[in-house]
């Protein structure tokens, strides 16, 4: 199954210090993800990992490093699809960023799991139809 991959994935693996076994896991299969070309990203989490670089040439690399990955389209029944899944987890006493549910819309749409180590799609799971990668 492809993934559409989460920020907390991407910055894993692009970090160049020392990882934890369980990092390191991760990191293997996201590898194995791209050695497979399984990996999705969408321009907000694109947004995210370029976000704060504050040297320029740190910036144009990983710029560079991720063209060889393009965008998957969001249109806008993935805009309003994200606020009702918002909804719905917020009845239930759930919140969540905006980006995170346009994640779990995206992923929906393309019959994509998430791909991620960030605790709080395991609540949005419980209540939406999204498929988490492990």
């Amino acid at each position: 199954m492809e993934a559409l991959v989460d920020t907390s994935i991407w910055s894993l693996a692009l970090r160049r210090n020392k990882q934890k076994a369980i990092e390191n896991t991760l990191v293997s299969q996201f590898s194995e993800l791209i050695n497979e070309t399984r990996v999705r990203i969408i321009g907000p989490i694109r947004q995210e990992l370029l976000s704060g670089i504050t040297e320029e040439l740190q910036f144009q690399k990983l710029k560079r490093r991720l063209e060889a990955f393009e965008d998957l389209p969001i249109i806008s029944k993935n805009y309003e699809r994200a606020a009702e899944m918002h909804n719905q987890c917020r009845r239930k006493g759930i919140n969540g960023g905006h980006v995170d549910f346009l994640i779990c819309s995206v992923a929906e749409y393309y019959h994509l799991a998430i791909f991620t180590n960030d605790k709080d799609f395991v609540y949005y799971a419980k209540h939406l139809p999204i498929t988490l990668y492990y």
